[in-house]
């Protein structure tokens, strides 16, 4: 008996812009997660005007995400097509295009930490106030536990006998008048962070910045990191970063935790303010 040939066999039925368009996709990869347009088109075997067309495409569609120097990455949302076999640093790594587009657009400084053993550990920052903040946020240095947004963020979402293990861990130093440094102001402070779910910080880390600060939980509510985004005291006020830049912050922590959803097989839930 002679076997039927599928459908998908017969040329008439396939559609090859969108073969084209897995094979633009396909070219990324963890020799090559940042490429230009030339460069697509000599990995996908594609002129580089389709390239262009597509990658433009793909970006539109929220698959692609440009950086700097004309060139393009894969966006998280290439997730949901089932590529799960990121690892969970390589997650992070994706999370640098979504902090860096806010910076200078939308506020001076983008956060993310992630909370290891009893420290909120920065692991990545975009920024313009180094320099005349003296902010030292580098990949690899530590959150002040009782003082910074992006801890508060992170800490609001443990059992409280957790939370001071925490707290106590790291000398609370006075950073400025509004610093909190007593353990029951704390405790009352992140029941309010989570209870309104976000956190904020007004000059208490660091005199002339403001903070707004969101967890990424996993599929358990649980904290696994933080999202912050700080700006210059000058350019705004505290209700007015919090009507631009808390959106941007919980969507980017949406994303973030869809993703790592994702990875562990679970189906991810929405995270609201």
């Amino acid at each position: 008996m002679v076997k039927e040939p599928a459908p998908s066999d017969n040329p008439k039925n396939v559609v090859n812009s969108v073969g084209k368009s897995f094979a633009v996709l396909q070219a990324f990869g963890p020799e090559n997660p940042v490429m230009s347009v030339s460069e697509v088109a000599a990995a996908a075997g594609l002129d580089r005007g389709t390239a262009f067309r597509l990658l433009h495409t793909l970006m539109s569609l929220g698959y692609l995400r440009s950086v700097p120097g004309k060139r393009f990455r894969l966006a998280l949302k290439c997730l949901d097509l089932g590529y799960s076999a990121l690892a969970s640093h390589e997650l992070w790594d994706n999370s640098a295009p979504l902090l860096e587009d806010c910076v200078p657009d939308i506020v001076d400084a983008a956060s993310l930490g992630v909370l290891d053993g009893n420290d909120v550990i920065y692991l990545k920052r975009y920024d313009t106030l180094v320099v005349r903040h003296r902010v030292d946020a580098r990949p690899g240095r530590k959150a002040s536990n009782h003082a910074a947004a992006l801890s508060h963020a992170v800490l609001a979402w443990l059992p409280e006998d957790r939370q001071v293990e925490i707290l106590e861990s790291q000398p609370r130093i006075k950073f400025s008048d509004r610093t909190l440094i007593e353990l029951p102001e704390l405790l009352e402070r992140l029941r309010q962070v989570k209870a309104q779910g976000y956190a904020v910080s007004d000059g208490e880390n660091a005199y002339g910045l403001r903070t707004v600060a969101v967890p990424i939980l996993d599929e358990n509510a649980s904290p696994l990191a933080g999202v912050s985004l700080t700006t210059d005291a000058t350019r705004m006020t505290m209700s007015e970063l919090i009507d631009t830049a808390l959106p941007r912050a919980l969507s980017i922590a949406a994303e973030l935790s869809r993703a790592i959803t994702h990875l562990s097989g679970a189906q991810a839930g929405p995270i609201s303010a």
